[in-house]
């Protein structure tokens, strides 16, 4: 190989490791939740759901193995969505209410009830604009919350947004620990290219090799 071949070629690996690096860091992209009430946030099943730009959205009452979840258990919508709360027949008798002092919407399904079917609507308005945590009455002891964010004007969280298969954090540093791996290999990489192309102009092979001159 000519040397100015090899530079060529160390160049094109230096910029594809650059490229690798850039693009597994847009994948581990933090994500952005609306930063939820721990009593919402930690409620069975625990699913969130972004429903912002959608008319409407469901949300199962008595979901989860043994029907004492809402499902998804936060969801995040616009203002003037309709939501539905569509009743399982599982886990016993459930209503859907508004926590004391648990944020701007005023849910209330009334008794609670068991039948398979029975649903509970609710539009929102810009009335309703923040976050709200509400729960089912008879089961708010064994953890049946949820949570409702609605409209923009909400405060937020980052998240740790796509799954990458390692640990979101490590003894708390403040990024994914898959970011720190991705910038030690592409560190390596580009560091390896430079030393393989200096061993290569010191020591490779004449620069008139393959011109068909005498050695």
């Amino acid at each position: 190989m000519k040397r100015r071949d090899f530079v060529r070629t160390a160049g094109g690996a230096t910029a594809a490791v650059a490229a690798s690096a850039g693009a597994t860091g847009t994948v581990a992209a933090q994500e952005v939740q609306p930063d939820w009430p721990s009593g919402a946030s930690s409620g069975n099943v625990g699913s969130y759901t972004d429903a912002r730009g959608q008319d409407s959205v469901t949300i199962s009452v008595g979901a989860g193995s043994n029907g004492l979840a809402f499902d998804p258990t936060l969801v995040w919508v616009d203002e003037g969505t309709t939501i539905t709360w569509e009743w399982t027949g599982a886990g016993g008798d459930h209503n859907v209410q508004t926590v004391d002092d648990g944020g701007p919407a005023s849910l209330d399904s009334g008794d609670p009830v068991g039948e398979e079917g029975y649903t509970y609507e609710y539009e929102t308005s810009s009335e309703d604009a923040g976050i709200t945590h509400y729960h089912c009455v008879p089961h708010t002891a064994v953890g049946m919350h949820g949570g409702i964010a609605v409209g923009e004007d909400v405060a937020t969280v980052e998240t740790g947004g796509a799954n990458t298969g390692w640990p979101e954090d490590i003894a708390k540093v403040g990024v994914p620990l898959h970011a720190h791996w991705v910038g030690i290999s592409a560190m390596l990489g580009i560091g390896m290219t430079f030393v393989f192309t200096f061993y290569m102009l010191k020591y490779g092979e004449s620069a008139h090799t393959g011109h068909g001159g005498a050695r």
